[in-house]
C-alpha cells in the first residue's frame, strides 16, 4: 500500500435524531494532532470509548439494506448485503474497485433494481419507488453541471422541476448560495468557474431540494490533492450545520478516514467490516482488512497462549509477541499474524529494556523522507522485511539513523493485533 497520512481531527456532538437544533461547527477542535499517524482519524475517536449509552427510544436507521443482491449476467456486484445507516451521520462506502459500493448507492438512488432484498428509508420500502419520488439526491462525480445554465440557474433546476413557487425558489438559491460560499457568483456560468467551484454548485444543487439522503458518487476525485483535502472540510462542515445524511462512496482511504462518522469496508459485494474510523484502522477483524487501510506489517506465527492478560504469539524465528486480548478465531496452536502498523514501532541503535518481548533487531535498507515523517525499511536478522515510520522532530541533517545502521524496533502490546484470517 501507498504512504497514507493525514491529521487527527474533531467534531463536535450531534443533536439527537428527530431534533430541529443544530449545533455550530467547532473550528477550533478540528486541528491536527502533530503526530505521525497515517490516517485521519477525529481525536474524540482516537480516546477511549464511553460506557455504553441508554438504548435509542428509536433505533430504526435512516437507511437499511436487507439482503440486497444485485447482479449483472454471471456477475454478482453485491451480495446478500445487510447494512444500517443512521440518522444524521456521515457514512462512507470505502472498497476497491469493483467491490460493489457504487451499486450500492445506486440503489439507493433508484438507478438500479436490486435483484433480491429491500432497502428501507426512514422505515420505508424505496424499491418500487421511482428515483424521482426519492427523498434523495445525488452528487455525481462529473458534476453534470448544465453549461448553458447560471450558477443560480443550476441550483434552481430541480426546485423548477418540482414547479415550487418563483419567492421559494429564490429562498432557496439565496440560502444554497450562502451555504456553499458563492455570494456573487449567481450569475456565472460553470465554465468561469475554478475546479472547487464547480464542485461547491454541485453539492448546492443536490441540497437544493432539502433531501434526507445526500449521495455523493467520488465527488472530489476531479481536484488535485490539495483542493480535495480543503474540500473535505468543507463537506464536513456543511453536513454538521445542515444536519443531513451523507452517503459518500470513495476508494480513496484519507477521504473516508477523515469526513466520515462510520466507514462500511467492502469487498467483492460484501461488507466486511463497519466501523468508526479508529475501529477500522486500529482493530481490523481480517488480515484484508488490515492490508487494505494504510500500511501494516504482519508478522506470522503460532498462537501460544491467549487469555484476558493478553495473547502470545510465536513467530517463525521463534521470537515471542505478548499483544492485548483481542476477539479472533484461532486456538492455541493456531496460524496467526500480529498485525502492527509501521508508527507504532519505536526505532533506536540500542536494544530496548526488554528485548527478548516485542522486539526486533535488523538493519535499515531504505529510507524515505517525506517532510514530516520518514520511512525506514528494515531488513530484520531472519530476512524479513519490515517497515517502521519516524516523525522528524529535527532537521533532516541531524538525523540519528541512516542506511545500514543496525537498529532495533520495538513496540508496546496494545500496540500489536492478532489476526486469524
Amino acid at each position: 500500500m501507498g504512504d497514507s497520512r493525514a491529521g487527527v481531527i474533531a467534531r463536535p456532538a450531534r443533536p439527537q435524531a428527530g431534533g430541529g437544533e443544530k449545533f455550530p461547527v467547532d473550528r477550533h477542535a478540528r486541528r491536527l494532532y502533530g503526530d505521525h499517524d497515517q490516517l485521519s482519524r477525529r481525536r474524540d475517536r482516537a480516546m477511549p470509548p464511553d460506557p455504553a449509552p441508554p438504548p435509542d427510544p428509536d433505533p430504526r436507521p435512516m437507511v437499511r439494506f436487507d439482503a440486497v443482491t444485485r447482479r449483472f449476467a454471471d456477475v454478482t456486484a453485491v451480495d446478500r448485503l445487510s447494512l444500517d445507516i443512521r440518522e444524521g451521520e456521515f457514512f462512507a462506502l470505502l472498497g476497491p474497485s469493483g467491490c460493489g459500493k457504487s451499486t450500492l448507492l445506486r440503489m439507493l438512488a433508484g438507478f438500479e433494481r436490486p435483484d433480491a432484498g429491500r432497502i428501507l428509508l426512514a422505515g420505508e420500502d424505496i424499491v418500487p419507488v421511482p428515483p424521482y419520488r426519492r427523498p434523495v439526491n445525488m452528487m455525481f462525480q462529473s458534476y453534470a453541471l448544465f453549461p448553458h445554465l447560471t450558477v443560480a440557474g443550476n441550483i434552481a433546476f430541480g426546485l423548477k422541476q418540482e414547479r415550487l413557487p418563483k419567492a421559494e425558489i429564490e429562498t432557496r438559491v439565496a440560502e444554497m448560495l450562502r451555504l456553499a460560499r458563492l455570494e456573487g457568483l449567481g450569475g456565472r456560468k460553470p465554465h468561469q468557474l475554478s475546479g472547487g467551484q464547480r464542485q461547491r454548485v454541485a453539492l448546492a444543487r443536490a441540497l437544493a431540494k432539502h433531501p434526507k439522503v445526500l449521495l455523493l458518487d467520488e465527488p472530489l476525485a476531479a481536484l488535485d490533492k490539495k483542493l480535495r483535502e480543503e474540500t473535505q472540510f468543507e463537506l464536513m462542515e456543511l453536513q454538521d450545520r445542515l444536519g443531513t445524511t451523507f452517503v459518500i462512496v470513495t476508494h480513496d482511504q484519507e477521504e473516508a478516514m477523515t469526513v466520515a462518522d462510520r466507514i462500511a469496508v467492502m469487498n467483492q459485494g460484501h461488507v466486511v467490516q463497519v466501523g468508526t474510523p479508529s475501529e477500522i484502522y486500529e482493530q481490523p477483524r481480517s488480515r484484508w482488512v488490515a492490508g487494505f487501510i494504510g500500511d501494516v506489517n504482519l508478522i506470522e506465527g503460532e498462537l501460544v497462549s491467549a487469555g484476558p492478560d493478553g495473547a502470545v504469539v510465536q513467530d517463525r524465528a521463534g521470537r515471542r509477541f505478548l499483544a492485548e486480548a483481542a476477539s479472533f478465531s484461532a486456538a492455541p496452536g493456531g496460524t496467526v499474524a500480529l498485525a502492527v502498523r509501521p508508527e507504532k514501532f519505536r526505532v533506536s541503535t540500542t536494544p530496548p529494556a526488554d528485548a527478548t518481548v516485542n522486539g526486533l533487531s535488523g538493519r535499515v535498507v531504505d529510507i524515505g523522507y517525506l517532510g514530516d515523517l520518514s520511512i525506514y525499511k528494515v531488513r530484520l536478522d531472519d530476512g524479513t522485511l519490515v517497515k517502521a515510520s519516524v516523525t522528524n522532530i529535527r532537521r533532516h541533517a541531524a538525523r540519528e539513523i541512516d542506511w545500514e545502521d543496525a537498529v532495533w524496533l520495538s513496540f508496546a502490546p496494545e500496540a500489536a493485533v492478532v489476526l486469524g484470517e
